[in-house]
């Protein structure tokens, strides 16, 4: 019986000792949207997300009334992602989880930032702004006031 005994123990220690000597593989960075919390091996699967809200404020609310542009699109990598009238503004930057905004949430894959153009047209088509917004993965989002700057 103690033969029987002790050898359940040393299988049962040995077990432990097996169990506790192995590592969890999987994404360990707190900023993929692939995060794996009980992983301590990095294993490459990590996967991003960037997110970006556009905003403008009461200057430039006003030069687009002033421009006849009654409303605005908003595009990212050439997919419409929103649009305002144009007598719609902000004072500050909206929060990421407000209502009503215009923002954009893209895949990064496994790089933590990544540029992707933007565009801003009216109801005739002008382009009020364009360029290229840097998304970054840092579990925040990026907001992007646009500038007023009369065009037309």
């Amino acid at each position: 019986m103690k033969k029987i005994s002790l050898v359940i123990s040393v299988l049962l220690i040995g077990l432990m000792a097996f169990t506790t000597g192995c590592k969890t593989e999987g994404c360990t960075d707190p900023d993929s949207v692939t995060y794996d919390v009980d992983a301590d091996e990095d294993d490459g699967t990590c996967q991003y997300e960037g997110t970006v809200v556009f905003w403008y404020g009461k200057t430039a609310s006003e030069g687009l009334v002033e421009n006849d542009a009654q409303s605005l699109k908003f595009y990212v990598d050439g997919n419409l992602i929103g649009s305002y009238a144009s007598d719609v503004y902000f004072t500050a930057d909206p929060a990421c989880d407000e209502s009503s905004i215009v923002k954009a949430t893209k895949d990064l894959g496994g790089d933590k930032t990544k540029s992707f153009t933007y565009k801003v047209v009216d109801d005739d088509d002008f382009t009020w702004w364009e360029g290229n917004v840097e998304f970054n993965a840092a579990n925040s989002c990026t907001a992007i006031e646009l500038q007023w700057s009369n065009k037309k």
